[in-house]
């Protein structure tokens, strides 16, 4: 059995049409349903209808064809950008499309120049490289909708030794080979990949030994509340300690506050002996501010704060905090990092060197964004918790706020909508934060792609410096 365009002949427009369908229609069942799910598994697809593109005629028609293809994919997953952004939300989408357009380009550029088996090789560095760029290293950075995020939840998947990037590396990949060989060929391999991959999951899965056993363990209540007034947040706090005495640490959202917590809360942990993280605001230079996470201790003062790293484009979201550190808790090291900041694997990362044994994740996410916009961001936290082998426990204002283990599954949620919803997660900090494998390849295949693109434009000058001596010769 061998695909209709093998790689010898170029792609016909009948097919690119279909392929175009294909990817789309994988790429947004992938996504649609909230995680975790087994139409993840449909990333494959997309990736190879994707890969295909790349035999059409020429780099133009491959650009547009991939641009196509990215519309179709980002529009329909990110349409509540229209509520938020306006008219100017077709332009966000189709800087997002820019990307994939790029790599089936880029792709077949590489077919023409270096041959199928090459481009087999240099394929998923490209794909990666340019992942990792759109998502983490420009202004516009934006890290959902990356292969990776589909598979969240997955708890065979081994994002604790490959990483959200490295899954993506090893797609690409698995549909390079569909530029090489026939299916046949490739469903046998991939029934070997999936034992390998089984075998993998049991000898390098994240650990979960009791390294903290002897450690108090805490109950963490989480406390979703979109923009309240101090009276309402009281009696909430008050609620959720009544139905759940045993609490040592209450979490409200960011932007909580409207500023640094007021006395009343000061006053509030004192008399209940409960540590609080709470979003406010911290003054900084001029009448700007930093989006804070504040921690008040059951003495009733503020013994740790951190500010938000990525405040959001286009957003009035303060600025960036000036640095990052891990709050010493009765229960071990805790990394807070607020909303967004959980997106970047260059913010997350760091509290992993640091030593961080749990995440806390205060989180604005505002109602009239809709279901889905919940629904997406709530997939970011379990991925990062398997990455990094320890429990994160993530607050939203209005949902989807979740209690995540070290193996990245949802142990406790709260809904959207969900107004005064609470949510209770007990467990140890997890042992100290691993990085995986992916944190060095991620950016090594970016250094890779820009080369490659560099090669590609000193070729297009010393091409164009020959035609005038060529032009003179004759």
């Amino acid at each position: 059995m061998s695909l209709p365009f093998p790689a010898s002949k170029p792609l016909k427009w009948k097919y690119a049409i279909l392929l175009i369908v294909v990817a789309a229609v994988c790429f947004n069942a992938a996504y649609t349903p909230a995680a975790p799910s087994p139409w993840g598994l449909l990333m494959v697809g997309y990736l190879i209808a994707v890969v295909q593109l790349a035999r059409l005629p020429s780099t133009r028609q491959a650009f547009y064809a991939g641009l196509i293809t990215g519309l179709l994919c980002c529009g329909p997953q990110l349409a509540f950008f229209w509520g938020i952004f306006g008219s100017a939300a077709a332009a966000l989408w189709t800087i997002l499309a820019f990307w994939i357009a790029l790599f089936v380009a880029l792709t077949h550029v590489a077919l023409i120049r270096l041959g199928t088996k090459n481009t087999v090789w240099l394929m998923p560095f490209l794909w990666t490289g340019l992942e990792y760029f759109r998502s983490e290293l420009y202004y516009l950075k934006f890290a959902w909708l990356n292969a990776g995020f589909a598979f969240s939840g997955w708890p065979l998947l081994p994002l604790h030794t490959l990483g959200v990037y490295g899954i993506g590396f090893c797609l690409a990949a698995y549909a390079g080979l569909f530029l090489l060989f026939r299916v046949k060929h490739i469903m046998v391999g991939s029934v070997v990949g999936m034992g390998v991959l089984a075998v993998g999951y049991g000898l390098f899965s994240a650990p979960t030994g009791s390294a903290l056993s002897n450690q108090p363990k805490p109950r963490i209540a989480g406390v979703q509340l979109e923009f309240p007034i101090i009276s309402e947040l009281q009696q909430s706090l008050d609620n959720a300690i009544t139905a759940q005495p045993d609490v040592s640490l209450v979490v409200l959202s960011e932007y909580t506050l409207d500023g640094p917590p007021p006395q009343a809360l000061k006053d509030w942990c004192r008399e209940h002996q409960k540590f609080l993280v709470v979003g406010g605001k911290a003054p900084a230079d001029g009448k700007n501010y930093y989006n804070t996470a504040f921690v008040i201790s059951t003495n009733g003062e503020v013994v740790f704060q951190q500010a938000k790293c990525v405040p959001i484009q286009f957003f009035k979201d303060g600025r960036p905090a000036p640095e990052q550190k891990l709050w010493d808790s009765p229960w071990g090291k805790i990394g807070i990092c607020i909303c967004y900041d959980l997106s970047y694997s260059r913010v997350t990362d760091e509290l992993a060197r640091q030593g961080a044994q749990m995440l806390i994740v205060p989180t604005m996410d505002v109602s009239e964004w809709g279901r889905h916009e919940h629904v997406l961001h709530a997939r970011i936290a379990p991925v990062r918790a398997a990455e990094y082998g320890i429990p994160i426990f993530r607050v939203a204002s209005s949902g989807i706020s979740q209690g995540v283990d070290g193996h990245g599954e949802v142990r406790a949620t709260a809904p959207f909508p969900g107004d005064g919803e609470v949510l209770y997660f007990a467990t140890h900090p997890g042992r100290v934060a691993t990085l995986p494998l992916d944190r060095w390849l991620a950016p090594g295949a970016g250094g890779i792609t820009g080369l490659f693109i560099a090669w590609l434009g000193l070729e297009k000058l010393r091409r164009r410096s020959k035609r005038p001596a060529l032009a003179n010769a004759q």
